[in-house]
């Protein structure tokens, strides 16, 4: 799919739908740099677009933390694949002990690795958005149907929204 066959979403609704989508979708691939390879983890993310920031909870064992304070450039991917919607975010990422935050952030689902916010071994990081891009295609039976008309006719399908952004 390239970008000739996709409707070019003006920035403000394109930043509208990457915040929307990167809320609904909840997990992404958290990718951080090591100084040699990219290294991606799934990790639940709390979307606050009011702070224009986004959030997730780690435990202080572990690379990445290391990896975001001597790179502290990061890049966001959620991925509604049955939806046919992708968004990315690129943003500079810094590690916290900001208790308050934690406990505010805090969500029965992440007694699967603490047992309380209170967890001494709990870090939130912060990612502050510095651009993104949105992949907002038709459902599949649409999509499908395009391609199909598209291959007996020869035209080029229009796939979907799309739109890189600085945000």
């Amino acid at each position: 799919m390239t970008e000739e066959n996709n409707h070019i979403l003006p920035p403000g609704e394109a930043i509208d739908r990457i915040w929307e989508l990167a809320e609904k979708i909840d997990i992404c691939m958290f990718t951080t740099w090591d100084g040699k390879q990219q290294r991606s983890r799934p990790m639940s993310a709390r979307v606050h677009r009011e702070e224009n920031a986004i959030y997730f909870l780690t435990d202080l064992e572990g690379h990445k933390l290391t990896e975001i304070e001597k790179f502290p450039h990061v890049s966001l991917a959620w991925a509604d694949n049955g939806g046919h919607k992708y968004a990315v975010i690129a943003g500079e990422a810094e590690v916290l002990n900001d208790r308050a935050k934690i406990a505010d952030l805090w969500e029965s689902f992440d007694k699967a690795w603490w047992d309380d916010a209170n967890d001494p071994q709990i870090r939130l990081l912060r990612v502050t958005p510095d651009d993104g891009e949105v992949w907002d295609s038709p459902n599949m039976i649409v999509a499908t149907a395009k391609m199909l008309v598209a291959a007996a006719t020869g035209a080029k399908p229009n796939m979907g929204d799309t739109a890189k952004v600085r945000m």
